[in-house]
């Protein structure tokens, strides 16, 4: 595996390819009584539009808050984060909201899927929240669980579904959209190696169709599968490495 400088690293993320993902500075900290708890500490890095990262960490490092900040679901004490170039800081609750629905997509460690509804029901959700029609949200809907290999399992129920297949219909769900961003958060921690082996492949041929993947990792194995991962510990970046080798053009 070849490691190059952040400073290097940095300089050649910003040629070629405009940033999706602009990070500077970047701290998060909470108040524990009359102690100040620092989970992110000066995290500096950008990512590039079409990218594959993996962000790699142990329990307690800080990529879980990193992620959430990322999804718009947390926001920094201090620092910058853009999103498409937009300072994510500068927005309301009810824009923060909107860009989570419409320009990021999220794929959990616990899928989040909805029991009582099929799998053709909480792929559309994305779509219906943001008041498309439901004709238009259900083809949608139905076209990402082929993409995903579930075209046979559209009615089926949560419950109805292995464990990698609840897998798919969160991608289907976090897909349909189509957002500029999925974030992926340990998408193999609940699964056995088989099926966390077909998610893994799954996401290597979204990855190859354009879209720009963020993936929350504690394991070197799965991180090893993005282009880059960048390392945390203590709530710092401690490095940026490359996984592949890019081929000239």
């Amino acid at each position: 595996m070849e490691t190059t400088a952040l400073s290097r690293e940095t300089a050649d993320l910003s040629t070629e390819t405009t940033a999706l993902i602009a990070v500077e500075n970047l701290v998060k900290e909470y108040e524990m009584g009359r102690q100040t708890l620092r989970v992110l500490d000066e995290v500096s890095f950008e990512i590039r539009r079409g990218e594959f990262v993996a962000i790699l960490g142990p329990s307690g490092s800080g990529k879980s808050t990193l992620m959430n900040i990322l999804g718009c679901i947390d926001t920094a004490t201090s620092g910058t984060y853009r999103l498409g170039g937009q300072d994510i800081r500068e927005h309301t609750e009810d824009t923060l909201a909107d860009i989570r629905n419409r320009q990021v997509g999220f794929i959990f460690q616990k899928f989040n899927l909805l029991p009582r509804y099929t799998a053709l029901h909480n792929t559309e959700i994305p779509l219906i929240l943001r008041g498309q029609r439901r004709r238009e949200a259900t083809e949608k809907a139905r076209e990402m669980l082929e993409l995903v290999g579930l075209g046979d399992r559209t009615h089926h129920r949560p419950i109805e579904l292995s464990g990698g297949q609840q897998q798919r219909v969160a991608i289907a769900r976090a897909l349909v959209g189509e957002p500029e961003l999925l974030l992926a958060d340990e998408p193999t921690g609940n699964l056995d190696s088989h099926s966390g082996q077909e998610i893994m492949d799954l996401i290597d041929l979204l990855h190859e169709k354009g879209n720009t993947i963020v993936l929350i990792t504690h394991d070197p194995h799965v991180a090893e599968r993005a282009e880059r991962i960048l390392r945390i510990a203590d709530g710092q970046l401690v490095s940026d490495e490359r996984t592949k080798l890019e081929v000239a053009g």
